[in-house]
């Protein structure tokens, strides 16, 4: 099993953060998503609790359901469908407001269940999904900044 953890902190406040990270629809907005779609809608609509959402990431096509969801402070997930062997424990991401900034702590654990190389193949995957989340992260300030200017 392993853990991706990523930890940004962004000069604005939560909601308009996680507005922006529970917009399933429109993910395509980030860096290295190719495609995104909003398969169900949850509760509260359209992006809550049981909402199912399809990200196209390269050759990877996954589906996540969203498993918790609270407006501006937490939103967990679960892969429940992908092209690849690959079993998700869950992801959460959770803002907190500090002093007019929003700290994001995002995390996510998975494993490879493939015999023998299945731990050797998990730490690429490890690098790449890091590397996801600082890039959507560092997109959704960029997005806030041009909205600022605007």
């Amino acid at each position: 099993m392993r853990t991706v953890e990523v930890t940004r902190t962004i000069a604005a406040p939560p909601e308009r953060i996680f507005d922006l990270l529970t917009d399933h629809a429109r993910y395509d907005r980030f860096r290295g998503i190719r495609g995104s779609e909003l398969l169900s809608e949850g509760e509260p609509r359209p992006n809550g609790v049981g909402a199912t959402r399809r990200v196209l990431i390269g050759p990877l096509r996954f589906d996540e359901e969203v498993t918790g969801f609270v407006r501006p402070s937490k939103l967990d997930y679960l892969i429940v469908r992908i092209n690849f062997p690959f079993e998700h424990e869950g992801g959460h991401i959770r803002l907190s407001e500090d002093g007019g900034t929003t700290k994001i702590e995002w995390r996510s654990s998975f494993r490879v269940p493939i015999p023998v190389v299945g731990r050797a193949v998990e730490f690429p995957w490890f690098i790449a999904l890091r590397r996801g989340f600082r890039r959507v992260l560092e997109d959704v300030e960029r997005m806030l900044s041009d909205d600022a200017r605007s």
